[in-house]
């Protein structure tokens, strides 16, 4: 089979520029998912405006179209999970993972939170990336399997993007004519989106965890040393969410969703100090920053999960 540089000299600045290209890949798929998640979760947010009249301002607000800023998010996403390393990445995805079952386990049976949905984007993007990192790992044609998956990738989000650009712009008035599939089937089903957006991330997240505790361990030569990693780790995170938990009973609002961003990124970068090398304590900063653009971004969406 033809490898992607298979052609080319044995040299070491090209081995690092197809590396650059992998993460770049990575990324773009990672920053893809993210946006298909957006596209969805405002399809279903915009619905729910218009089936109530005293939300108008909100599906105004939801139906604002920005494609420049919807392009330059998912470039900056891009960037982001391109520069964070494998390993901070894995803590990010077992942080949340830790998070949104407590979260769930909390708001009791059958119950969906939409902002839990939100706030998942930077790890989502973390998992995808760890996820691709893990399967293709050794992989003789990785440039090419990543190429295809970005590839893909970006046709499902440019669908996702078209789908909540036609809902914003023609739902009220194909659902009351009736002569639009699209619109009618989205009129029958569209309260079934949240549960499809909750197999789709359980999936994602389990396959993400199984590749970020193997890319973790794949750095440890004994079971004392990642015994002496997680065990301050699980100490870490434990005491992380019983904090955000109690925080999110006392307020709610933007407020809370960066001062929890804040907190949980302080705690991983005290606790990388001690047992992470500099490389981790650079990533984590690069985290804070894609946390804090996820969030940034989708500042509209967020509003309309708190008022519902």
């Amino acid at each position: 089979m033809f490898s992607l540089g298979s052609w080319l000299p044995a040299l070491p600045g090209l081995a690092w520029g197809w590396a650059l290209l992998d993460a770049l890949l990575q990324g773009l798929v990672g920053a893809c998912a993210v946006s298909v998640l957006c596209s969805l979760l405002k399809v279903y947010l915009y619905i729910q405006c218009v089936k109530n009249p005293e939300r108008q301002a909100e599906k105004e607000a939801i139906a604002a179209q920005r494609p420049l800023l919807e392009l330059l998010h998912v470039l900056v996403l891009t960037g982001v999970l391109a520069l964070v390393g494998s390993r901070v990445a894995a803590l990010v995805v077992l942080e949340f993972s830790l998070r949104a079952v407590s979260t769930i386990l909390s708001l009791g049976k059958g119950v969906h939170s939409s902002q839990l949905y939100l706030l998942c984007q930077y790890s989502l993007g973390c998992g995808v990336s760890c996820g691709l990192s893990f399967l293709l790992e050794g992989a003789p044609h990785r440039s090419w399997n990543l190429a295809l998956a970005a590839g893909l990738a970006g046709l499902l989000a440019l669908h996702a993007r078209r789908l909540a650009r036609h809902v914003c712009t023609l739902y009220e008035l194909h659902s009351r004519a009736r002569y639009c599939g699209v619109c009618i089937l989205l009129l029958a089903a569209g309260h079934g989106i949240p549960r499809l957006l909750r197999n789709a991330l359980a999936l994602t997240f389990a396959v993400a965890d199984l590749a970020a505790v193997e890319l973790i361990n794949r750095d440890f030569l004994s079971t004392g040393e990642a015994v002496r990693f997680w065990t301050p780790l699980t100490i870490c995170y434990t005491l992380l969410v019983v904090y955000m938990q109690e925080e999110s009973r006392q307020s709610t609002g933007r407020g809370l969703v960066f001062r929890t961003v804040v907190v949980r990124m302080g705690g991983l970068f005290i606790l990388l100090l001690t047992v992470g090398r500099w490389t981790d304590i650079l990533h984590i900063f690069v985290s804070l920053l894609g946390e804090l653009w996820c969030l940034l971004r989708s500042g509209v969406l967020l509003e309309s999960c708190w008022r519902q």
